[in-house]
């Protein structure tokens, strides 16, 4: 089922939708945020709850943390370096719980993904192709050093996979493949990388 993403921003009392490529960089990629159609099928899966600590990789303008937080009750941070989407994302949440009757434990960082200590309660880790591949394993790299001090179940959620990136983690001893939604039926048009994989640690 594809959902109407303004009116489901509106439920949310948040605005996230269009896409913005005015602050994209070789390392940055331009702002798009993840249909409301591909959570919703995520959350389908049961993978997320609300016991979990969520954290979303260039969470832009928000709506990955605050949908996920609404509908579980998870944790959730969002790491954000383009300072507008992150000043936007702040600014949605503030408007998120002003009309929501829900508590939200949510925050937004304003820096390198790279530089991001990894909370050793984070549990799932969310990517829709936010930045580099040389960013990506320094990324990895704080994720295996949040692991190695505590050692827990970590799923890692990619949207819109790429090839660079899963090529990366099929290198990985720790991390194994665990799931792959499908999401290609969502969209009008034929692409074989509209589907979600999921990766295990520990």
């Amino acid at each position: 089922m594809a959902f109407d993403d303004f009116l489901e921003d509106a439920k949310l009392h948040i605005e996230t939708t269009g896409r913005d490529d005015s602050c994209e960089t070789p390392n940055v990629r331009a702002y798009e945020p993840t249909s409301y159609s591909v959570l919703e099928r995520v959350l389908e899966e049961g993978c997320i709850s609300s016991g979990d600590h969520l954290i979303d990789y260039g969470s832009g303008k928000g709506r990955v943390c605050i949908f996920f937080s609404d509908r579980t009750g998870c944790k959730a941070a969002g790491i954000e370096l383009v300072r507008k989407f992150y000043e936007k994302a702040r600014e949605n949440l503030r408007s998120y719980i002003k009309n929501s009757s829900k508590e939200a434990d949510i925050e937004f960082f304003n820096e390198k993904a790279q530089d991001f200590e990894l909370p050793d309660t984070a549990s799932v880790l969310f990517f829709f192709n936010p930045f580099s591949h040389k960013t990506f394993r320094a990324v990895m790299k704080r994720v295996t050093e949040s692991y190695d001090r505590a050692p827990r179940l970590i799923r890692l959620f990619f949207y819109y996979p790429e090839n660079a990136y899963i090529a990366y983690l099929s290198g990985l001893d720790h991390v194994m493949f665990y799931d792959e939604i499908d999401c290609r039926d969502l969209f009008s048009e034929e692409d074989d990388r509209n589907r979600v994989m999921i990766f295990e640690i520990g």
